[in-house]
């Protein structure tokens, strides 16, 4: 048999299955999204691929076979089978005997004779953890009843269609894309001749005991006729596909399955349009508690039709030169119709629905490998949410247990450390802030949640002037604490200092939606008797004289948003680039430099103001900014320019050049922990040598691998960048031509 798929990933070695045997064969098989390491069968075996491995291709799909005919003979051959197929019955009379032959064991010798699964462990695994963060919902619950009825018939059917409708949808919004029309619909089939119809539309005709499964159709041009040829996958359902008391599928079943997979392989073969150039295709069998995937591929031009015999002729075909593939048996619904996300059976069908969607639409714009990769920074995260809960639960019985034994606590006032802690703001949801602003007067804003990261508190404020807008609140240190050191000087530049470089582009007249909009800024007043000696002073309450400052918008930081949805997509990179470049652009206009890119920086934002509800990728947290010569930027060893990094300061380019590392960053490419300024710089000086961050930006854009050249050209000189030429071109590639032409995208006014 050949086995009719391709694999790119897997390794060139045999590994032991799990009943024990070793097998090797010669395949082209491909699997985008496995590592280079021998993978493990759900049957047991593991595979060995000696083929020479094609990028363009997936798991699952031959884009090398014949699949089309070539010859009036085999096209008018294929028809007549196709016409003549008719009997089911038959076909299974002819079939059954070589199914059980592969699908049982020899009494005699107690060999086992299984078919092999189409899908490997490692795979499923990989599945698993890439659908980590997805949700799926399934809205109808598959009946359990142990008695048969009509009207059971009719929500095992509904539950059916909604529970391959969850799948469909979560797939193509979660790889594919996030918005817009799905390219598919289900429908459903009583034999292979029949036309296509709703659920509900064969329950209202009373025919819903004549379906035998749904069929998940691609909407091709504007017929609305269904036909076969348009079949992506079959879900057989059936009252029992157990092969008696064993887990395994039963010979009926496969055969069924087998059957209509020929007959969808034909009318693919002799579809006019040929949207498809694939020799295989998935089959999904459901009871109303099990299921199984049966996958069939091979070569129908090697089909030599016995216009006397067709059945014979076709059974001949799949015992020669077709590749027969069969999944264990497992539970998709529990006891209370719920479906099994995360469990092997529900992944099986979630992977052959994967693979399918491929074969019609192309590679998916997320890879599952890629999705897949971002679960240790999810597992990282968790951690280091169990920390924090347990240094909070730690804290709160230590001073219960203090009030409650009533022992005084005696303070040492040596030790600056209670200080400082009393001297950090912290608010709580639903406290309301009077802040006195210079130039705007008195101010009301209520939090409304907290961002607390590293050492600057943020929070989410409403203005009780305009309840409905959501404001970034950063609150400093009490001026009268304000220690020398890292923590409070943080706060420092979050606040102050970011006050005075958002002033100075305000003064200057810079505006653009791509930088962070300054809203109000001062001191807070408090309730209660105030104890200062000057309208300017400060008393001893945690809140007089606290610095504040309020901006516009409110956003997810990109190192949350990829830790969150994984790395981004072509459009999303040019898209951030496009933005990114727009707002330093902007400052630049202002002789002001950001000095400071980095994922915890940048914020994604919806764009409501426009038409179509874009995001918006905005740089924030200004206040390591460069005015002038004197100034000195963050040094962050993963993303700070080389020429920060090795003098303390800025050359022209610096912010372009963090932009880089930040894409590079959100494209998915590897940065590691540097733990000095030497190894940071070593690892830029590799990655610019060996072209590591061009073809890694160039995977997704020729663009941005362009954009990296030029950077990288510029680094260390004092040539500055050309925002213009590269926000014309990103312009045009984001947003098309005509945008590109009017330049209206970047809304700003320069002086």
């Amino acid at each position: 048999m050949k086995f009719g798929s391709k694999q790119n990933d897997l390794a060139s070695s045999p590994g032991k299955s799990l009943n024990g045997s070793f097998r090797k064969f010669t395949s082209g098989f491909l699997r985008n999204d496995l590592d280079s390491s021998p993978g493990q069968s759900l049957d047991g075996s593991f595979r060995k691929s000696n083929s020479v491995i094609s990028t363009h291709s997936v798991s699952g799909i031959s884009s090398s076979s014949k699949f089309f005919p070539t010859s009036r003979r085999v096209y008018k051959a294929l028809k007549d089978c196709g016409r003549k197929l008719v009997d089911q019955e038959l076909f299974k009379q002819n079939l059954e005997d070589w199914v059980l032959e592969n699908s049982c064991v020899e009494h005699v010798t107690g060999e086992q004779s299984f078919f092999r699964s189409p899908f490997l462990i490692d795979e499923l695994r990989k599945l698993d953890l890439a659908l980590e963060g997805v949700l799926f919902q399934q809205l109808y619950r598959m009946p359990c009843s142990l008695y048969a009825s009509k009207a059971l018939k009719e929500d095992e059917y509904l539950a059916l269609e909604d529970f391959l409708h969850t799948i469909v949808n979560g797939l193509w919004r979660t790889f594919w894309r996030k918005s817009g029309p799905l390219p598919f619909f289900l429908s459903c089939s009583h034999h292979p001749k029949s036309k296509f119809y709703a659920v509900e539309k064969a329950i209202s005709r009373g025919r819903l005991e004549e379906l035998r499964g749904l069929a998940l159709i691609s909407k091709i041009g504007s017929d609305l006729k269904v036909h076969w040829d348009q079949v992506v996958q079959f879900a057989l359902f059936r009252q029992d596909i157990l092969s008696g008391n064993e887990l395994r599928l039963s010979t009926s079943s496969i055969c069924e399955a087998l059957f209509y997979g020929v007959h969808i392989l034909i009318s693919r073969s002799l579809s006019k349009s040929r949207t498809i150039e694939s020799d295989s295709v998935f089959l999904m069998v459901f009871d109303s508690k099990f299921g199984a995937v049966v996958k069939l591929g091979g070569d129908l031009g090697k089909l030599e039709l016995n216009t006397a015999d067709p059945y014979q002729s076709v059974v001949q075909w799949i015992k020669c030169h077709a590749e027969v593939f069969v999944s264990s048996v497992d539970r998709i619904w529990n006891k209370l119709g719920n479906a099994n996300w995360r469990d092997l059976g529900t992944l099986q069908v979630l992977l052959a629905t994967f693979y399918s969607i491929i074969q019609w639409n192309g590679p998916p714009r997320k890879s599952i490998a890629s999705l897949a990769s971002n679960h240790s920074l999810r597992l990282q995260k968790r951690r280091i949410e169990c920390r924090l809960a347990e240094n909070e639960n730690a804290l709160v019985p230590y001073h219960q247990a203090g009030f409650q034994h009533g022992e005084i606590v005696e303070l040492d006032h040596s030790d600056n450390h209670p200080v400082k802690n009393s001297s950090r703001l912290k608010l709580k949801q639903g406290e309301i802030l009077l802040l006195e602003d210079q130039q705007q007067g008195q101010k009301s804003f209520q939090i409304q949640e907290s961002f607390i990261g590293g050492n600057s508190f943020l929070y989410g404020a409403i203005s009780l002037d305009y309840p409905t807008q959501l404001l970034t609140l950063y609150a400093g240190a009490h001026p009268s604490r304000l220690e020398p050191s890292w923590e409070d000087m943080s706060l420092w530049y979050q606040v102050q200092r970011q006050t005075k470089v958002l002033n100075i582009l305000k003064q200057q007249g810079i505006s653009s939606k791509y930088l962070p909009e300054i809203i109000a800024s001062g001191r807070l007043l408090h309730s209660g008797p105030c104890k200062k000696q000057s309208p300017s002073g400060r008393c001893d309450h945690p809140w007089c004289g606290t610095p504040v400052l309020v901006t516009y918008p409110v956003g997810e930081p990109l190192s949350y948003v990829v830790a969150k949805d994984g790395p981004f997509s072509s459009d999303d990179a040019l898209r951030c680039c496009r933005d990114c470049l727009a707002g330093l652009r902007s400052a630049a206009a202002a002789n002001v430099q950001h000095g400071d890119i980095s994922p915890e920086n940048i914020i994604r934002v919806l764009d409501t103001q426009g038409m179509r509800n874009k995001v918006l990728y905005i740089p924030i947290s200004w206040g390591r900014a460069v005015l002038e010569d004197k100034d000195s930027p963050a040094i962050n060893l993963q993303f700070s320019s080389s020429h920060a990094l090795q003098h303390g300061k800025l050359c022209p380019a610096s912010d372009a050049e963090s932009l880089v590392y930040l894409l590079f960053f959100v494209c998915g490419g590897t940065m590691q922990q540097q733990d000095s300024i030497e190894s940071a710089l070593q690892w830029r000086e590799k990655s610019w040598a060996t072209r590591s961050i061009q073809q890694q930006l160039g995977e997704l854009s020729p663009l941005l691998k362009a954009f990296a050249d030029y950077v990288d050209s510029l680094c260390g000189t004092p040539y500055p960048v050309d925002y213009d030429i590269w926000l014309k071109r990103l312009n045009k590639a984001v947003d098309g031509a005509v945008s590109a032409d009017r330049g209206k995208m970047i809304e700003e006014v320069l002086p």
